[in-house]
C-alpha cells in the first residue's frame, strides 16, 4: 500500500488561529496531516505557510453555516487526500455576550446558532462517508458555557449546549463506525505570542484556575488529538471539560 494513504488526515474548521490552530499544531505534532477550514482565507493561507513547517498541511475556504461551502470545501479534501479521518467541528462566533434577552434579535440570534450549532451539523453529515470509510472520529468543541452562565449570554450558552446535545446523539447514531466527542474549554487565553507577553493576564487570572493558569490552545489541542486517536477508542459520546478545574471551584466574593 502507497504509505501516503496511510497517514491519517484531519479536517479542522475555523482553524484560522486561536483553538483551531492549536489543535491544527497538536495534531500535526502527532503526525497527521490537516486541512484548516476558515472562512478568513488570508488568515487561513497564512495559518497554513506558518504550520507547514510541522508537517502536511492545506487550507481550504470554509463556510461552516453555508450548505454549498461544505459541500466545496470535501469535494476538494476527498479530492486531494482521497480520505478523511478526523473532524473537529471548532468554528465558531466567539463572543458570548449578546446583549440584554430583551434586545437580543431574532437574525443575531439564529446568526450564532447558524454558526456554532448548525454548521457541525452540515459539516458532519458532508464528512459522514468519508469518516465511515475509515473507521474515523469527530470532535466537536463546546464549552463550559454550555453547563453556567454569565448574565447576557443566551444565544452562545444555547448554541454550545445544544452542540454538546448533538454530540451524543450523533455518538448513538454513528456508531460503530464513527466515534462523537465534546470537549469544552473554559478560559483559553488565544492571543497571539507577541500580544501575551507585551499585555500579560493579571495574576489573579492564573491564582482562579485549579492549575494555578490559564489555559493554551495547545491544551486542548492535545485532548482533541487523544480523543481522535486509537487511544480513545472506548470513549464516545462524552463531553470532556478542559477548564483547569475552575468550574470545579466554589468562587465567593469578599
Amino acid at each position: 500500500m502507497n504509505q501516503q494513504h496511510e497517514v491519517r488526515v484531519a479536517l479542522i474548521t475555523g482553524a484560522a488561529r486561536g483553538i483551531g490552530k492549536g489543535i491544527a499544531a497538536s495534531l500535526l505534532r502527532a503526525g497527521w496531516s490537516v486541512v484548516l477550514g476558515d472562512v478568513d482565507e488570508a488568515e487561513g493561507l497564512l495559518a497554513a505557510e506558518e504550520l507547514a513547517r510541522l508537517g502536511t498541511v492545506e487550507f481550504v475556504p470554509l463556510d461552516v453555516a453555508d450548505e454549498a461551502s461544505v459541500q466545496a470545501a470535501l469535494e476538494q479534501i476527498e479530492g486531494d487526500f482521497g480520505r478523511l479521518d478526523g473532524l473537529v467541528n471548532n468554528a465558531g462566533l466567539a463572543d458570548p455576550d449578546s446583549g440584554p434577552l430583551g434586545q437580543l434579535t431574532l437574525e443575531s440570534w439564529n446568526r450564532v446558532l447558524g454558526v456554532n450549532l448548525t454548521g457541525p451539523f452540515l459539516v458532519s453529515r458532508q464528512c459522514l462517508g468519508l469518516l465511515r470509510d475509515s473507521g474515523g472520529a469527530i470532535v466537536n468543541i463546546a464549552s463550559t458555557r454550555a453547563l453556567q452562565s454569565e448574565s447576557n449570554t443566551e444565544a452562545y450558552a444555547a448554541s454550545k449546549g445544544g452542540l454538546v446535545a448533538l454530540t451524543h446523539a450523533m455518538a448513538v447514531s454513528l456508531g460503530p463506525e464513527v466515534r462523537v466527542n465534546a470537549v469544552s474549554p473554559g478560559w483559553i487565553d488565544t492571543r497571539p505570542e507577541t500580544v501575551q507577553a507585551s499585555d500579560p493576564l493579571r495574576q489573579i487570572d492564573h491564582e482562579q484556575h485549579a492549575v494555578g493558569r490559564v489555559g493554551q490552545p495547545e491544551d486542548v489541542g492535545e485532548l482533541v488529538a487523544f480523543l481522535l486517536s486509537p487511544a480513545a477508542a472506548f470513549i464516545t459520546g462524552q463531553n470532556i471539560v478542559a477548564d483547569g478545574g475552575m468550574s470545579r471551584q466554589m468562587i465567593y466574593r469578599e
